[in-house]
């Protein structure tokens, strides 16, 4: 099985446990700050199974409708799990505030401190093996799968360290007031995930410190006269694309410049795996 795949089933089936979980303490307990755990952990289900969808549909190869690839169903699956997060966080800060107008007490909470702990720990062990993943398969899709369940680690946390308070304080307010905290961050996440996702959309160059790299690699085969110019980079899902214009004598035969190409390309795609190369050959 595709190991993208893979990990992005694993993604699915994690979040539907702890759905199941958050959202009957939740209930049991009446915490609003669980529920909006369960609503985050639903909002990562729902990012899974478009990030399992996209990976399957990203890695099929170019056709006739689609002669550039698949790589930007990626990118778009990101900016609707942006979407989503977004709205999810609203709906908690709205919730959240009708609970601070009409408080309500919190019951089974150490219940509830215990599945927060096992949520975290869960997360913390899926998102690695997404990372992990998503590193070696530069996959934007899986990447904004793990930092969903990276956010979800840290909300946890923060409604178990709520809940342990109300225990100690009585202060039951504090339960709405951490539900606040956990959309703010859920916001944060939403929005650095739309930038990252949006920009290749747009066909932004690759970062900076990339463009150098392959700029170095086209210098090192431009011996005498031969030069290069107009390079131009973009992104779609995790394949990068690269063209330039390589300026070449005139006493160059065909298969001198063909080789010469076929190295530069080589070194390429040495540096940065799922890259395609087109370079337009001019004589000076």
């Amino acid at each position: 099985m595709n190991k993208k795949v893979a990990v992005a089933r694993l993604s699915i089936i994690s979040n539907s446990f702890l759905i199941i979980i958050k959202l009957v303490v939740g209930i049991i307990s009446g915490s609003v700050s669980i529920i909006s755990e369960a609503i985050h952990s639903l909002i990562d289900l729902l990012a899974a199974i478009i990030a399992f969808l996209s990976v399957r549909i990203s890695d099929r190869p170019a056709d006739s409708k689609h002669p550039y690839g698949h790589g930007k169903f990626e990118n778009i699956s990101g900016v609707v799990e942006a979407v989503l997060i977004f709205i999810a966080a609203f709906w908690i800060i709205y919730e959240a505030v009708q609970r601070i107008i009409h408080p309500a007490p919190v019951d089974s909470i150490w219940i509830g401190v215990a599945v927060m702990v096992v949520s975290a720990i869960v997360n913390i062990l899926v998102s690695r093996k997404l990372y992990k993943v998503a590193r070696e398969t530069d996959s934007i899709a899986l990447e904004a799968d793990a930092l969903h369940l990276k956010t979800d680690v840290y909300t946890s946390l923060g409604v178990a360290i709520g809940l342990a308070l109300i225990l100690i304080t009585g202060y039951h307010f504090l339960d709405p007031v951490v539900a606040i905290l956990v959309a703010l961050l859920i916001l944060k996440e939403s929005y650095n995930l739309f930038r990252k996702a949006y920009g290749p959309l747009l066909d932004i160059a690759l970062p900076e410190e990339e463009v150098e790299i392959i700029s170095q690699v086209i210098k090192d085969n431009c011996l005498g006269t031969i030069n290069y110019h107009d390079l131009r980079t973009r992104k779609a899902g995790n394949y990068r694309y690269v063209d330039f214009h390589l300026n070449l004598p005139q006493n160059m035969t065909v298969k001198e410049a063909h080789d010469l190409c076929d190295l530069i390309e080589q070194n390429i795609k040495q540096q940065f795996s799922y890259t395609e190369v087109t370079i337009h050959v001019e004589h000076i």
